[in-house]
């Protein structure tokens, strides 16, 4: 039977995390589903006000942070007594006020990455409950963390995240050069920042693998390979319960393997994401002049030098349905989806299923 999870204080019966996937993508209905299941949910605080009555088109980051709060409250509606985390990504220009919007709203974890969350013990002092959990794709990226946390505020992560960037979707910690190389190994490095974790700390702080998990078969490789839990973010788009658009899930049903592949966002950092409307992506904001509507990243490539696109727009046309203009990030396995499932029956498959047929082996042994 698969072990459960423990992060921090917060203990969960299955050792799966649902991926925090932005804009809307992953909102307090998936993520309350999630964690009632027996997963940790996730809220992914970036662009959460768009599309909402909170937003007037000028007050993009009063509208997150408010949004984020709201979207806790319907996570916690769904599963009163569930682990609900919120995913910040360092990139944001509202970072530090997502952190606090996400503490202040009662998210028992925080997930940092796109960048090295560095200043995140600092940033949620006053919450010293939460559990926090760097996402990281190399050792020396977890030594850096670990140093600076432990010189400056006396504390070690509470779990990590090792996101692969060869399978996941999204932006990826990762050169484009880098990717596809096939010179990264996921779980060397999930041993190695084990095996660093272990001698810094003098116990076993749980290690997570990200990236391209999609079945049971995956999780139980994720384990044999030193896993102590796994991320799923993909899996859960084509769900009853995922807060985006029809349109949006079924653009995953549709796509073939062959149109997954990446993009260089305006952040600085390439994204795997559905490729068959990239040239419409990139021509919507262009053709219709020039501009930065919320400036809501710390370093964009659209906004400085009018390159790429504008990435939260473009992400917030797919949430809403737009799939011609809309941005589609997906893992490297969305492919494998072919029909509208539901939370529940995702955590039976994975975890259900296999502690009936361990109980068929006992009994039959």
């Amino acid at each position: 039977m698969f072990p459960g999870l423990k992060i921090g204080r917060y203990s969960v019966p299955f050792p799966l995390i649902q991926g925090g996937m932005g804009v809307r993508i992953s909102g307090g209905r998936l993520a309350g589903h999630v964690a009632r299941c027996g997963g940790v949910g996730i809220i992914a605080s970036a662009g959460l006000g768009l599309d909402t009555p909170i937003f007037d088109g000028r007050n993009f980051f009063e509208a997150d942070a408010k949004a984020l709060k709201e979207e806790l409250k319907k996570a916690y509606a769904i599963a009163p007594e569930g682990i609900i985390g919120v995913n910040c990504m360092m990139a944001v220009t509202d970072y530090e006020e997502n952190v606090l919007s996400a503490c202040e709203g009662g998210a028992k974890i925080i997930i940092s990455g796109a960048g090295l969350p560095l200043s995140l013990p600092r940033l949620t002092e006053h919450y010293p409950d939460v559990a926090l959990v760097p996402i990281v794709s190399s050792v020396k990226a977890i030594e850096l963390i670990v140093r600076k946390w432990q010189k400056n505020y006396n504390r070690f992560p509470d779990a990590v995240v090792v996101e692969d960037p060869e399978t996941a979707g999204g932006h990826l910690g990762s050169h484009l050069e880098n990717i596809g190389t096939g010179c990264y190994d996921q779980y060397a490095t999930v041993r190695g920042v084990k095996s660093y974790l272990r001698q810094a700390s003098g116990r076993d702080i749980p290690v997570i693998a990200a990236g391209g998990i999609w079945d049971q078969g995956d999780i139980l490789h994720a384990f044999e390979e030193g896993a102590d839990g796994v991320q799923m973010a993909s899996r859960f788009v084509c769900t009853e319960e995922c807060d985006a658009d029809a349109a949006y899930k079924q653009a995953y049903l549709d796509c073939t393997r062959e149109q997954i592949g990446l993009i260089m966002s305006p952040v600085g950092l390439p994204g795997r994401a559905i490729l068959k409307n990239v040239e419409a992506i990139e021509g919507y904001d262009k053709e219709r002049g020039f501009i930065c509507p919320c400036r809501c990243l710390k370093r964009c490539a659209y906004r400085e030098d009018g390159e790429h696109f504008c990435i939260v727009h473009s992400l917030d046309r797919a949430q809403r349905g737009d799939t011609e203009t809309g941005l589609i990030f997906c893992g490297s396995n969305a492919w494998k989806a072919d029909r509208i499932t539901t939370v529940e029956e995702i955590f039976h498959e994975l975890f259900a299923a296999f502690a009936e047929e361990q109980c068929l082996k006992v009994e039959n042994g």
